[in-house]
């Protein structure tokens, strides 16, 4: 009588850590870089199952631990890098906390008191000989425009119209339209002073909160002073 041993297929660890990652566990990653064990015991089993006519080579063996213990250390690597990527992002967020309070320049709305003129830095594209400043409130309606000199670097809006008259306390956002020989040749976005009331770590980095709610990136910011 003749016994057929079934030849066992070599258990590939890359196809096991492909598996487990497939299964939308989100605990695989933990579970291969601390079952090591396991392995051994699958490896263990795996030797004494092959075919005894057919047997896999021991470079074979070889490159399966070599290639199970290159997919944990790079586990690791990978916590290590996550919990380095979150201290640095804390520690610049620790020195932009000395932020809160200032008064940042951003091309972002700005929040009017009733009273407080806010301080803008209009910049007329070259060539400019007229330039109009144009002030929308929080729905983006048009709601006052003024007519200033396009040489001028920085100018305080007392929250007034073109009439004079006192559009109140409220969000407003600034433009500067430039115009050559009667022509308007562009529209910029004018940046204003506003206080920062919070920094926060954001996906994108970190993210400033200015009085009256608005959020700019912290990079966007070119200029701060005293508040």
């Amino acid at each position: 009588m003749t016994t057929t041993t079934s030849p066992v297929t070599p258990t590939n660890p890359n196809v096991a850590a492909t598996a487990a990652a497939n299964s939308g566990d989100a605990k695989a990653p933990s579970a291969l870089s601390s079952d090591f064990e396991t392995f051994l015991t699958m490896l263990t089993a795996q030797m004494k199952n092959q075919d005894p006519l057919n047997p896999i080579e021991s470079a074979d063996f070889a490159v399966q631990l070599a290639t199970f213990s290159s997919v944990e250390q790079q586990v690791k690597t990978n916590d290590l890098l996550i919990a380095l990527s979150g201290q640095i992002g804390l520690g610049g967020l620790s020195e932009l906390a000395s932020w809160v309070g200032m008064q940042a320049r951003a091309e972002a709305p700005s929040y009017f008191d009733g009273s407080t003129p806010i301080d803008l830095a209009p910049a007329a594209q070259s060539g400019a000989d007229a330039a109009v400043l144009v002030i929308t409130d929080s729905t983006e309606e048009q709601v006052a425009k003024k007519l200033i000199s396009p040489t001028l670097e920085s100018y305080a809006w007392d929250g007034t119209n073109e009439a004079g008259q006192s559009l109140g306390a409220g969000q407003y956002r600034f433009s500067l339209q430039s115009y050559a020989a009667g022509n308007l040749i562009g529209t910029d976005p004018v940046a204003a002073y506003s206080r920062v009331v919070e920094v926060q770590a954001g996906a994108n980095g970190a993210m400033l909160t200015l009085e009256g709610g608005a959020k700019v990136p912290a990079d966007t910011v070119s200029a701060l002073r005293e508040g």
